[in-house]
Order: structure tokens, then C-alpha cells, then sequence
């Protein structure tokens, strides 16, 4: 932080211990900031460039320039400076701390700098630390470095958590994905007791209302048609309450208009919710536009639910392939297989998903009609039906692995490898 041309100390408490590793850690997407680094070294450029890629910094302007401190000084002599500043230092310690001092005349107040040197010395960081440098890697940097580094300087760790937000899609029209979706949901509210908000974003056919059994005058809608409005309140009047931990925006579910939205409709009631609700679960539908793939791209996790069918193969494959290469600093999407075991119906086996999908499924869901059946009709949960039943412990595991309480067990141990065993 810059004020009257000096360094502050930061508000935060910036240890030097190591993070922890990205399967662990759960990293806030930065807001709509803007960021110049002033890198020497090529290998520190490719970092903050494939940073600035990152779905976490998708509304931050990164710009790259080489030249270390010097060309940074000689940048902002007359121009503003951005929100934050990122210092590559080949250079000794005091070296870097002359070329900051020498930042800091030209700094403007409320710009905050990371510092990327090769010194591992405590009483350098001190110094720097001193000086109000926000954060100090130590190079070589990789990507998810740079990632943290920016999204951490505005997420104070005394502050509320963000919200982690769980996209479930289809791998193909009528797999159950909205069924997946709003029983896990329950289970993350009442087995996790965190407070969850189901977003069902199918307008024009969406069934949360009818699988919660309410019919709310608001939802969705109200929001993604008036984003000038959007705020904590506001959100909060949309909201439909199911249980203590579990609420619900819901689709409009008429055909009275038309649902069709740019890729960043959804941007603003989504940053408000992440803000204030600590799980939000996308119940998207199967269509593919550009708003429903920034959602995916831009989820903290996400569930495909696929049949036991050549089409859900190669449209989860699609899927997968697709985002892996959109997020490349995240870990895979996860997958499940739904309604396994339907009478005389060829099947295609788990093991062949898991082959060409390269990964095993999260969890294989049998084909139980009745019990379905009886849920939708009444408006239930699987676990109201039957608490004890093993599909609802199925929706209570994959709770845990999505709001990362839980190690997703990929093998083949208890009820996963027997039903492995059964349908293949």
C-alpha cells in the first residue's frame, strides 16, 4: 500500500510459510483490478501471463512489461499507477530496496506492490514488509504463485470467507443433473450446516421450486433482468428459505418471454452471492451458450452427471477435454454416473467412462425409480424419503468432496466397487 509517497505496512499479516497446495486451498477470484508487473526475467513474464489467463483473474486488466524496478520508476513518474504492482528483483537486497523507496515517490496512495526476488532471507522480507510491501515471492514463480498472491491482497484472512460456487451440468438432456444438484445441496445444508443457496438456472423449465415444494413469487429472473439493483438486500428479498442452512433462487419456470443472455448476465448476482453466502450451487442447464460456459469455466468446482450411454460419453469427454484446457491451474472436473442399472437397457460400463475420460467417476448412482419417483412427486429430498437409504449417503459423500471436507476416492473400495463390478 502507497500513502504520501511512502510504503505503508499492510493490514494483513504476510507469513513466509508455505502455501498449501492447490488441491487444498480454496483462492478467491480478485475483482475487477488492474495489474502491471515489470518482470527481468522471461520465465517470470510466462508466469504472470498465464496468470492473467486464470479464471480467478478473469476481471483483472494484467499488463507485462520487462525492466524490473527501473522501468516501473520511470513508468508512473508521469502516469497513474494501478491497483497493484508486481517487482521482479534480480538484484542484492539493498539494491531493492533503494529502487522501491524510489517507487514509492511515484506511487499513488491505495496501490499495492509484490515483490518477486531470489533472496531467501528473513530479514530482507522484514524490511519489506516494513517498507508496506504487500506480498514477497520468492523466484522461480508459477502460475498459481501469481494467482494467490493478487486474489490474496484483497481477501483479508479476519474476513468473512467467499463463497465456494459448485457448477452441476448434464453431460445430455434428462440424466437427473437437477436432481444431482439439489440433493446435493441439501446435504452440504443439512449434514454440513453450511448455509447453501440453489441458483436453478433454467428459467423456462427449471424444477427447484417443484423438488423443494415451493413456488416463490422472486428469483432469479429479477435479479439477471435488473443487475443495476443487485446488492446484499436485494439478494436476500429473492431468496425462497427451504430449511435453516438451505435456500433457493428459483427459476421463473414460464414461457411468457424469452431467456436470452449474454455471457456476463449472470456475473453481477453471482459476485454478490459469493460475497456473502458461503456455497452456491449452479443448477446449469444442458444448453451451451456463452453464459453457461463462463459459468463453468469460472466455478470453484464442477459436477458433470452423465448416463450410461454412448452420447453422455463423448459429450462428457467433450466437456472435460474442453475445460481442462479453459482452467488450467485447476483441478479436473469431477463426473458422476447416473441411474446405473436400468432393466434389459445396454449399457455403457464405468470402466469404459473412466478409460476414455482418463479419471474415475466420483460416484456411481444406481437406478431406483421408486424411490425418485416418490421424492419428485412429493416435493421431497431423497434423505426425507429415506434418510438411511444408500443413495442418500451417495449425495452426502459427494457433498464432502465438493466443498472440499473430503479427499475424492477415486478407486474402487465399498459400495463404489460393487456397483463398479455390478454394471461393468
Amino acid at each position: 500500500m502507497i500513502k504520501n509517497g511512502n510504503f505503508t505496512a499492510p493490514t494483513e499479516d504476510v507469513s513466509l510459510a508455505p502455501a498449501a497446495p492447490l488441491s487444498e486451498e480454496h483462492i478467491a477470484p480478485a475483482p475487477r483490478v488492474s495489474v502491471q508487473a515489470f518482470c527481468e526475467t522471461v520465465e517470470t513474464a510466462a508466469a504472470v501471463q498465464s496468470a492473467g489467463e486464470d479464471r480467478r483473474l478473469a476481471k483483472a486488466h494484467v499488463k507485462i512489461q520487462m525492466g524490473g524496478a527501473t522501468a516501473a520508476v520511470e513508468a508512473y513518474r508521469n502516469s497513474p499507477t494501478p491497483n497493484v504492482i508486481i517487482i521482479e528483483a534480480e538484484s542484492r537486497g539493498d539494491a531493492i530496496l533503494t529502487r522501491l523507496d524510489q517507487l514509492a515517490e511515484v506511487c499513488d496512495a491505495g496501490t499495492r506492490v509484490v515483490v518477486v526476488g531470489r533472496i531467501n532471507d528473513v530479514m530482507l522480507y522484514r524490511e519489506l514488509t516494513r517498507r508496506g510491501v504487500s506480498d514477497y515471492l520468492i523466484a522461480p514463480v508459477s502460475t498459481i504463485d501469481v494467482v494467490r498472491a493478487v486474489c490474496g491482497l484483497f481477501h483479508a484472512p479476519e474476513a468473512k470467507p467467499v463463497g465456494r460456487i459448485i457448477a452441476v451440468v448434464g453431460a445430455k438432456g434428462g440424466v437427473g443433473a437437477s436432481t444431482v444438484a439439489h440433493n446435493i445441496s441439501w446435504a452440504i445444508a443439512r449434514d454440513l450446516s453450511l448455509d447453501t443457496v440453489v441458483t436453478d438456472l433454467d428459467l423456462a423449465f427449471g424444477t427447484a421450486g417443484l423438488d423443494y415444494n415451493q413456488d416463490p413469487p422472486q428469483g432469479i429472473a429479477d435479479a439477471v433482468f435488473s443487475p443495476d439493483r443487485i446488492d446484499t438486500a436485494f439478494v436476500d428479498r429473492l431468496l425462497s428459505k427451504c430449511t435453516d442452512h438451505l435456500s433457493l433462487l428459483a427459476a421463473p419456470a414460464t414461457l411468457d418471454r424469452v431467456y436470452d443472455f449474454g455471457p456476463e448476465a449472470f456475473d453481477a448476482i453471482l459476485d454478490s452471492m459469493r460475497a456473502s453466502i458461503p456455497c452456491v450451487i449452479l443448477d446449469i442447464p444442458h444448453v451451451w451458450s456463452g453464459w453457461t460456459r463462463r459459468l463453468l469455466v469460472s466455478a470453484d468446482e464442477i459436477l458433470i452427471v452423465a448416463g450410461p450411454d454412448l452420447a453422455n460419453l463423448r459429450n462428457a469427454k467433450n466437456m472435460v477435454d474442453l475445460l481442462r484446457v479453459a482452467r488450467p491451474n485447476d483441478h479436473r472436473p469431477h463426473y458422476c454416473l447416473n441411474q446405473i442399472g436400468v432393466p434389459k437397457r445396454p449399457e455403457i460400463s464405468p470402466a469404459d467412462f473412466a478409460k476414455a475420460l482418463e479419471d474415475q467417476p466420483l460416484t456411481i448412482i444406481p437406478f431406483e425409480p421408486q424411490l425418485f419417483g416418490t421424492a419428485a412427486n412429493n416435493g421431497q429430498m431423497i434423505a426425507e424419503v429415506s434418510a438411511s437409504h444408500k443413495t442418500a449417503e451417495l449425495f452426502r459423500q459427494m457433498a464432502q468432496v465438493l466443498t472440499g471436507r473430503a479427499e475424492a476416492k477415486r478407486g474402487r473400495p465399498g459400495l463404489l466397487g460393487k456397483l463398479l463390478k455390478r454394471a461393468g
